[in-house]
This record gives C-alpha cells, sequence and structure tokens, in this order.
C-alpha cells in the first residue's frame, strides 16, 4: 500500500499516539483500502492552526480522491480541531466531514479544552486552548461579541452566556449555532420596568425564596413538597413566600452581575430535546427550562445550589452544605428526591458534585487560600490550595474519603464537572484536576485580577500553571468546554 495512505492517517496524528486508535481503525477500513488504488495526499497546515488553500495544488498536484466511507472511518478517530482542520482541505473531505457530522455517527470522547477571550484577538473571537495539542484555535462567534458576554457555564459542547439586556443564550463554538433561551423576566424573581413604548427600561430583583413553610392555600404558585417515608415528593402543599429584602431596580445591563451565578446544558434524551438549569440568586435558588420553552419553571424551596449533573433522566442538584436533591422533571408534577442530607464540616469554598464513569456519585470540596490576598486590590488573587473527593454512599446516606483517582481526572470551575479517563485521554495527568476560577463574587467584582487556573496534583496538593506565559484575558472568565459537533433543535 502506498506511503501517502499512512501520511494521511498519520497526518491526523492522534492516531499515532492512541495505538489501539489506529490499530481499530486499521481492521475496519483496510479491506476498504486493499479494494481501492486511489491516493491520498497529506494536507499541509499554518503554524497558526489555520488552513491555507493556496498551497494546495501549487507543490501537491491535483488532491486525488477517497471514498467517503474511508474518509469518514479515518475522520471518526480525531478529535474535533483536527477533525475540523482536515474538513477544510478540499471538497470531498468536507463533504465527508459534513456526513459524518449531520448523521450522528461521530461519537469520538473529546478531550476538554480552555476556552477563553484575548483582547487582541478581537471582540468576537473565542479562543480553545487543545490540552492534546498544547496549541490555540481562534474561533469567530456571532454576535453580540463574545467578550461583552457573562460566560456563566458550558456543558456539553454549549457555553450559556448572558448579554448586555441580561438575557441568555447558548452558543456552540464550534458549529457557530445560537439558540435564544427564555426571557429574563420569566424567572420568579424579576420583573421588567417597562416605558410607556413597551421596551423593558429596568430590572426589579425580588429577594425572596420558599423556605418559610407557612401555610397559604390562596397562593397556589408558591409550594413545599410532601415526602413520604422513601424521602420521595408525592404532592406540594402551597408556602408563604420569606422575603429577605425590599426589591432592588437594576438597569438591564446590571442585573446579570446580580442574577446570574452557573448555568448547566443536559441532553434530554427521552424527550429529544435539551435541559438548561440555572443556578441563580437570590441565594442561589434553581430554575430550569427546556430548549424552545417560553418562561423558566421555578424549583422551591431549596436555596444555596453551588453544582447540578444530569443522569438517568434526573437533574441533580448540590447545595454549599452538602445537600444532594434529585429532580425528576419529566412528568406534569416534578418529583424531588433527598440523595443526601445536610453534611456535617463542610470547610469548602467551592462544592462539586461528579458522576464518575465506574458508576459513584462524587462529593468534590475545594479550598481556597485568600490569606495573602489584599481584596482592596484589584489585583489580589486566591489560590485553590486543597481539593478533598468524596464518595457518596447512597444507600448509608453518608460520605467516605475518596483517596486517589487513579487512572482518572477531574475537571472542575465555572463549567459542567467532569471526571474522565486517562485511558481515554492519555493526554491528561492522572489523579490530578483540572480548575478554573468559579468564586462568582471574585468572577464579578474582580474583572481585572489574575485567575486562579491550573493543573492541582490530587496527591501532595501542588498546582502548577496550565501555560506561561498565560494568553487570555482575565475576563470573561476561562472555563472548560467538551466540543462538540451536535446540532440543537427547537421544534
Amino acid at each position: 500500500m502506498k506511503t501517502f495512505y499512512k501520511a494521511g492517517i498519520i497526518s491526523l496524528r492522534s492516531l499515532a499516539i492512541h495505538p489501539r486508535n489506529l490499530f481499530s481503525l486499521i481492521f475496519r477500513v483496510l479491506p476498504k483500502l486493499l479494494r481501492h488504488s486511489t491516493g491520498l495526499l497529506l494536507k499541509k497546515f499554518g503554524e497558526d492552526g489555520c488552513v491555507h488553500p493556496a498551497s494546495v495544488g501549487t507543490s501537491l498536484g491535483r488532491m486525488p480522491e477517497l471514498p467517503q466511507d474511508i474518509l469518514m472511518d479515518i475522520f471518526a478517530t480525531l478529535e474535533i480541531p483536527d477533525l475540523v482542520r482536515v474538513g477544510s482541505v478540499c471538497s470531498a473531505w468536507r463533504s465527508a466531514y459534513n456526513t459524518l457530522r449531520d448523521n450522528g455517527q461521530y461519537k469520538r470522547s473529546q478531550t476538554p479544552c480552555l476556552l477563553y477571550t484575548s483582547e487582541s484577538a478581537g471582540e468576537n473571537v473565542a479562543c480553545l486552548y487543545s490540552l492534546v495539542e498544547k496549541r490555540t484555535y481562534k474561533l469567530t462567534l456571532p454576535e453580540p461579541p463574545i467578550r461583552s458576554r457573562f460566560l456563566i457555564g458550558s456543558s456539553h459542547g454549549w457555553l450559556v452566556t448572558v448579554d448586555d439586556r441580561s438575557e441568555m443564550h447558548l452558543v456552540n463554538p464550534i458549529t457557530g449555532e445560537q439558540i435564544t433561551l427564555p426571557s429574563v423576566i420569566t424567572i420568579e424573581h424579576v420583573n421588567p420596568i417597562i416605558d410607556k413604548s413597551g421596551v423593558v427600561q429596568k430590572y426589579e430583583l425580588s429577594y425572596h425564596t420558599a423556605r418559610q413553610m407557612l401555610y397559604r392555600p390562596s397562593d397556589p404558585e408558591h409550594v413545599k413538597p410532601i415526602f413520604d417515608k422513601f424521602e420521595v415528593v408525592r404532592k406540594y402543599e402551597p408556602t408563604e413566600r420569606k422575603v429577605y429584602y425590599e426589591p432592588s431596580v437594576f438597569a438591564v445591563d446590571d442585573l446579570r452581575e446580580h442574577l446570574h451565578c452557573k448555568a448547566f446544558v443536559f441532553p434530554e434524551t427521552s424527550k429529544g430535546s435539551y435541559i438548561v438549569a440555572l443556578i441563580h440568586d437570590p441565594l442561589k435558588q434553581l430554575s430550569f427550562a427546556r430548549v424552545g420553552d417560553g418562561k423558566w419553571t421555578w424549583l422551591p424551596p431549596y436555596t444555596d445550589y453551588e453544582d447540578c449533573s444530569y443522569k438517568n433522566g434526573l437533574l441533580y442538584a448540590i447545595t454549599i452544605m452538602g445537600e444532594i436533591h434529585a429532580f425528576d422533571l419529566s412528568g406534569s408534577v416534578i418529583m424531588v428526591k433527598m440523595i443526601l442530607g445536610m453534611t456535617e464540616n463542610v470547610m469548602a469554598d467551592s462544592i462539586y458534585m461528579v458522576h464518575a464513569p465506574w458508576g459513584d456519585l462524587l462529593n468534590v470540596w475545594r479550598i481556597v487560600d485568600d490569606e495573602d490576598a489584599n481584596f482592596d486590590s484589584i489585583d489580589h488573587v486566591l489560590s485553590t490550595n486543597e481539593i478533598k473527593i468524596n464518595k457518596v454512599d447512597t444507600t448509608a446516606k453518608r460520605l467516605e474519603e475518596f483517596k486517589c483517582m487513579h487512572d482518572h481526572v477531574l475537571f472542575l470551575g465555572h463549567n459542567q464537572s467532569l471526571c474522565l479517563s486517562t485511558k481515554d485521554h492519555p493526554h491528561l495527568r492522572a489523579n490530578h484536576a483540572y480548575f478554573t476560577d468559579d468564586y462568582d463574587l471574585y468572577i464579578h467584582g474582580y474583572k481585572n485580577s489574575r485567575r486562579d487556573l491550573g493543573v492541582f496534583n490530587l496527591k501532595n496538593n501542588i498546582s502548577e500553571e496550565l501555560v506561561s506565559p498565560q494568553p487570555w484575558s482575565n475576563w470573561p472568565t476561562p472555563m472548560w468546554i467538551t466540543l462538540s459537533l451536535a446540532k440543537m433543535t427547537t421544534e
């Protein structure tokens, strides 16, 4: 077999680094290659990560052809940055890339990238730092400019952003698809202040919760759950709202600094839709919406949520005190189950919940050092100095200390928390946590401060820089994203 076959495969050099993938690929495509005699030439890419079409054909001659099914077998082994690059080589490769993307065959597990912005790159440009290639790619995103938005989360390849009118959008930085989420005025605690022409001029933010369990049957909108002996909600009873402060009024671009905390996007396979979970103030309450909904649905009565995950049709949420609740959103009545009660002696600045690949539910604590931080200065820095991992025993309803991640890693920050295997992602460092800033008051209040971002050794509690010098702007805060080619339907 001619060497250009080899070159065509190795050009997508991740195969050479993943022998198992390479052997699997050879066995899949060899029969097809033996039946085909057309050559494949290696496409050259520029050092800046961009394709340079002018070089194609001038030195290599006419681009030969390969059957699309062979190209798709090869392309299916690549991570998305390489896949997008090879899809730009020629029309035949582009066709194979488009088919692979659109028919749902591409299912390769992705290594997270760090998404950030850079002032020098431009207002509409997002940068992706690849942990596999240790290089940066630049992507132009749709309006409004990414550097003018708040970034409040990323999950399954989607960013959750907030624009300068405090409205939320989903953005896929790879496909460029952008989805508008229900208006902020449909959140329980937000009321619009409208001028004579019907234009929203300001927002009123109410500081109420449903934590106070007083009964007022005349107000069915505010409810409390009634648990059975299995700690499953069987019905709801009305409650009276607990109001902590008088409402505040904010300009349309200021509300996002006082309302939005953290958001997540989860595929809801049973309905062919996506769920967006939003942790928001006052007191970090929880609301959700399905893509295509006209409004947000409030999930009272709990407060102080820090992280969310989704598995087997249940939306899990954890509070800063370690309580874990599981919401079944599939029916007309929302059911909630207490997975774990309040944990004693929680000493965490941030708390996360991760579904591990081997099936356990992990409770992760992050402790930061602020002793040397000058809170009167815009230059102060908080530093992660300890990460503790606990396994949630859902039967005994208690935590068990988890000593070592072995051949797994964590991704923590202002994004969906992840636990990945280094067997599937050999470029990652086993028993380490890759982390970014997620302390919301610090992010909003100290936008120009250096970010607490790096790689944390879980064995010796030593943190290292991800890359030096750091290329990112400090705001919007950088976050991890697992890239996806999936398109989102809103029908």
